[in-house]
């Protein structure tokens, strides 16, 4: 899935991230900690994943028509009044290449997608790109080790809250549970928006209570909604 397509089913306009922007802002003037927020079209290229169910999908084609060998045959020499032994495995050649390349195509749309991708495979793709992203951003090094990540691939349909881990010693990460499944519910209801402001507020709740505000309270992290494009896949 492509990065405009994600922000096309997203809905969210220049507004909605400035609003996103905001409600980080706000959230973040009660609390020594950090929140980041990030959404992916994809975790990962599941381009193997794909391959493999188009030459599946191919290979079964490929043994249906195998019966019907004979009788294929027979129409090809009514039609052209010859005989040659390449055409029958020339037609079944083109027709298996055929269907790879069009099932490869229809595995890129995102339903077919978590199809044939397994589900571990997707959860282990989600998981180590928001690592990832954790780390690049530096959401892990922040002074009092106080920064959480709120990432969302679209794709997968999977959300993650990562906590440094001065957060991981004060809050239970089943809180973290109960508002990540919050915004993906509103993201698959098309309320991002909604989804992402309600996550933040949450977030700050739980900072606020554990890491409240000092007089000194340096914004470490950017506050807007970071859109992680195509090319910095892996």
């Amino acid at each position: 899935m492509k990065t405009k397509t994600m922000l096309k089913k997203l809905k969210l306009s220049q507004k909605d991230f400035e609003e996103i922007s905001e409600a980080v802002k706000k959230a973040e003037v009660r609390t020594t900690g950090e929140i980041e927020t990030a959404v992916t079209a994809e975790s990962a290229h599941y381009a193997f994943w794909e391959l493999l169910a188009s030459v599946c999908i191919s290979v079964l084609i490929f043994a249906v028509l195998l019966p019907f060998a004979g009788k294929i045959n027979s129409v090809y020499e009514r039609i052209t009044w010859t005989q040659r032994i390449w055409a029958l495995p020339a037609l079944y050649g083109f027709v298996c290449f055929a269907s790879i390349a069009a099932s490869f195509y229809l595995f890129n749309i995102p339903a077919l997608d978590r199809i044939v991708i397994p589900k571990i495979v997707r959860n282990a793709s989600v998981t180590r790109r928001a690592m990832r992203h954790f780390s690049e951003s530096g959401v892990y090094e922040t002074a009092e080790h106080s920064g959480i990540l709120i990432f969302v691939s679209y794709m997968e349909r999977q959300v993650r809250i990562i906590a440094d881990r001065g957060i991981s010693e004060k809050i239970s990460p089943d809180l973290w549970k109960i508002i990540s499944d919050g915004l993906a519910a509103d993201i698959k209801s098309g309320n991002a928006k909604t989804g992402f402001i309600s996550a933040v507020e949450k977030c700050g709740d739980l900072l606020a209570q554990n890491f409240p505000a000092h007089d000194e309270n340096p914004d470490e992290l950017p506050d807007g909604l970071t859109v992680l494009e195509d090319s910095e896949w892996y």
